[in-house]
């Protein structure tokens, strides 16, 4: 099976055009947006950080970002690049995303040549119901499609598989995590950077909305303001995007407005690949 046309979109708009030595441009989808999707400028910068790295060899093993300005998604973005350091082992760079004039989005990210040493992690969770036997998008949420309107049959380049119910469905309904099967639709070429950049604009996807399971609360109620805050992720185990990835995701702490979420990211075989830590902005517009 060859790239789908939205996983083929993704990837286009995951390329950066080179402006200069350092310097990246991007673009954003045309889509019915009031702010440009967290995912796509995180994985830009990625992206762009990627690009100045000389050694093949080295990989993408922690990323850390703030957002700090919503994207205007009529408007191109800037991705400005300052090589930090480049060691005999690590390489390190941070990236500004910029617009009119503006830092939207800052991100240091370090890359690591492979390294024999110690082998070790967490349990991952099983007795789980295959991704196969799982509702997709348009099936899970086909009881709401007048609601939902163009969203509905927008065509979709990551395919998510919820265990624990979804949004509408799950409202009213308090718990602590939430765990979802996703990968890329398609098939992606081979380098891992492409893998951890898809990755990282999938992380985005419903890490948030995870710091409202406890209140039984969902974000498409008009009762709440949500942006995120910043990201964090830690790459351990090589992986790929298109083969399903386990997204166990959990409420760490909600407070002074704020809600923090964390999250492990397994291979179908029980991998640990990547972890991720997300705070975003959760403040209430009604009485809840």
């Amino acid at each position: 099976m060859g790239v789908g046309s939205a996983l083929d979109d993704l990837l286009d708009l995951l390329d950066l055009e080179p402006i200069e030595v350092n310097i990246f441009r991007g673009h954003s989808p045309v889509e019915d947006r009031v702010r440009v999707f967290g995912g796509q400028v995180a994985g830009q910068s990625l992206v762009a950080a990627s690009r100045t790295v000389d050694d093949p060899g080295r990989v993408v093993h922690s990323l850390h970002a703030y957002f700090l300005r919503p994207g205007d998604p009529a408007a191109p973005i800037l991705y400005e690049v300052s090589r930090l350091r480049d060691g005999r082992s690590f390489t390190t760079r941070q990236v500004k995303a910029i617009q009119h004039g503006e830092v939207i989005f800052n991100l240091h990210a370090s890359f690591h040549s492979h390294e024999p040493g110690l082998q070790w992690q967490i349990t991952a969770p099983g007795g789980l119901p295959d991704p196969e036997s799982l509702p997709d998008f348009k099936t899970r949420m086909a009881p709401f499609r007048d609601k939902m309107g163009d969203w509905y049959e927008r065509p979709r380049p990551i395919d998510t598989r919820h265990i624990s119910g979804d949004y509408p469905s799950r409202v009213g309904v308090e718990m602590q995590g939430q765990r979802v099967w996703l990968r890329a639709d398609g098939t992606l070429p081979s380098d891992p950077m492409v893998h951890a950049v898809v990755a990282t604009y999938a992380s985005d996807m419903t890490l948030l909305d995870t710091t409202l399971l406890p209140h039984g609360l969902g974000w498409g109620d008009g009762m709440m303001q949500m942006a995120s805050l910043d990201h964090a992720m830690w790459f351990h185990r090589p992986f790929r995007a298109d083969d399903w990835l386990l997204y166990d995701q959990h409420a760490i702490s909600n407070s002074n407005a704020r809600g923090l979420a964390g999250a492990s990211i397994y291979t179908r075989e029980g991998q640990l690949a990547v972890t991720v830590v997300q705070e975003g902005l959760i403040r209430l517009t009604k009485e809840t």
